[in-house]
Parts: C-alpha cells; structure tokens; sequence
C-alpha cells in the first residue's frame, strides 16, 4: 500500500503553486525532480520531493535561472547568482519593436513551461513593462507597440484564463477596474497568477458604477472581490460601494502609492491592499484564512 505521504503531481501542484506541466519539464530538461512511479506509471512525490519543489523556488525568487538551480540546491546561499531575465526581457522587447506575435509566443512559451507564474510575474513581465513604460515615453513608434504588445498580452493571458477556467470549480474571484484605460496589464496580470494558482476568476475589463458592480457580486457571489484602481478615485464613491459588499475586497494596482493614505482610512472589514499581482495572490491567500464577515 502506497504512503498517505505520497502526493500525485495535481496535488502537489496545488501546494506548491507549480502547474504540472513545470513540474514535468523540470524534471524531463534538469534533472531537478525524482517522483516515485505507480505500477501504472504515475508520478508520486515523497515529503522530500516537496521540500525540493520549495527549495527551487527560492532560487528562482532569489534570480537564478532554472538552468542553474541543480548545481545551486548543493551549494551555501551566501551568492545570489545573476540569472538570465535581462536577456530574456530583451527578446520580448525585440519581438515588440518587429512586432512579431510569433517570437512573442516563442519566447513567452517557453518560459510559461519553466518557471511558475509568481516567479515570472517578478522576475520577467512587471520588470518588461517598466521597462517599455521607459522605452514608451519618447520612442517615435510607441504608440504601435503599445496597441501592438497590448492586444497580444490581453489575448495571451486571456487564453491561459479561460483553459485554467474550464477545470477549476467553486466561487471565483471577481476582478474589477476603476480605470478608463483601454487594456490595463497589471489586472490581466492579476488575473493570470491567480488562475494559474488555481483560484477560479470572473473579469469586468471596463468600469462599472458603484450600484452596478453591487449587482454583479449579488449575480455571481464572489469569493472575493478585486479591484484594480486607476491614477484618480472618488473615495467617498468608493466607500459606498465596498459598504454594499460582503467579504474579502483586494483594492490595489500599481497606483496604490497615490491613494494609500486615503485607502487606509476606509472603515470597512475585509480590506486588503496590494501594488502587485504577487501581493494580490498573498492578501487573497491569507483572506482565504481568515474567517469572512457576514
């Protein structure tokens, strides 16, 4: 009889945030895991296992590539190595400026099946759209790459979340924006690393007033409600809004730093703050766990 300790590779991907595709890859490619095999052939993972999918993700978090973690895993952490994301960034601008969807698909493909969504949002995509918000400032063909790199990403994501969607159940987060902007990253982003780890989403791409967003949460029943907020806000709207909403409200964006003073005098239970998808993830994990106000 096989030990309770064993895990299947669905379940050790729900505790670890590591789609089982990923942990396939890093096994096949690196040599980095070593599951047990049912007589059937399924892979099962040992405490040990886990503990190493932990370790590997810390190197990642730290910068390492997934190409240096093996030899990284034996080795003290005094160094952080220098991994290779500015190279990787680069590509993705390149395939930007010939706006090529297929080098785009390329070079994004390949590192969706290497590392997990968290460690990407860091370490390659928020750093990418610094640095275009950068190039986009005074490059004479900004506009182009913008609707161009904008309507790809939002197709990109959006196709991720609808395959996530189709094999997760119970209540979705639903994810909401406050901005007027045409295509807003940082919520497809939101969107993203939270299917990805395994939470379902329903998305408002375009803002919707206070009495309006009230009835969706009433129609869909959310687990949570996120909203991504845009450079200005009414917060005496907002206040009457959030009134009208039971539970967990994840309010955030990368504007957070303009409102923060104000957010935080908002007096309502269940509020979180964030300023990036990975806090967004964390403020909804730790909600998950607390128990949700009537």
């Amino acid at each position: 009889m096989l030990s309770e300790a064993l895990l299947p590779i669905g379940e050790l991907a729900r505790r670890t945030g590591v789609n089982p595709v990923t942990l396939r890859a890093w096994e096949r490619r690196y040599g980095l895991l070593k599951p047990q095999r049912t007589a059937k052939g399924h892979r099962l993972y040992g405490p040990d296992q886990l503990e190493r999918v932990e370790a590997i993700l810390a190197w990642l978090q730290r910068g390492a590539s997934v190409g240096q973690v093996k030899g990284l895993l034996e080795l003290p952490t005094e160094q952080v190595p220098v991994g290779d994301w500015q190279v990787r960034q680069q590509r993705l601008i390149d395939a930007i400026a010939e706006l090529s969807q297929q080098a785009l698909d390329q070079q994004l493909n390949q590192v969706m099946a290497l590392y997990p969504a968290v460690t990407l949002c860091e370490q390659l995509l928020l750093p990418l759209l610094e640095a275009l918000a950068v190039r986009w400032r005074n490059h004479f063909n900004a506009r182009l790459e913008q609707v161009f790199f904008h309507t790809w990403l939002r197709s990109k994501l959006g196709a991720r979340v609808y395959h996530d969607n189709q094999s997760l159940q119970g209540p979705a987060v639903l994810l909401c924006e406050d901005s007027e902007q045409p295509m807003n990253p940082g919520l497809w982003l939101c969107t993203w690393l939270l299917s990805s780890n395994g939470i379902p989403v329903e998305v408002l791409e375009q803002p919707v007033g206070g009495v309006q967003l009230q009835r969706a949460v009433n129609a869909l029943r959310p687990r949570a409600v996120l909203l991504h907020l845009g450079p200005r806000i009414d917060i005496a709207a907002l206040q009457r809004t959030l009134n009208g909403i039971a539970g967990p409200k994840l309010l955030g964006g990368v504007t957070l730093a303009l409102h923060q003073e104000k957010l935080r005098g908002l007096d309502l239970p269940g509020v979180s703050l964030f300023d990036t998808p990975q806090a967004a993830l964390r403020a909804l994990q730790h909600s998950d766990r607390r128990p949700i106000e009537e």
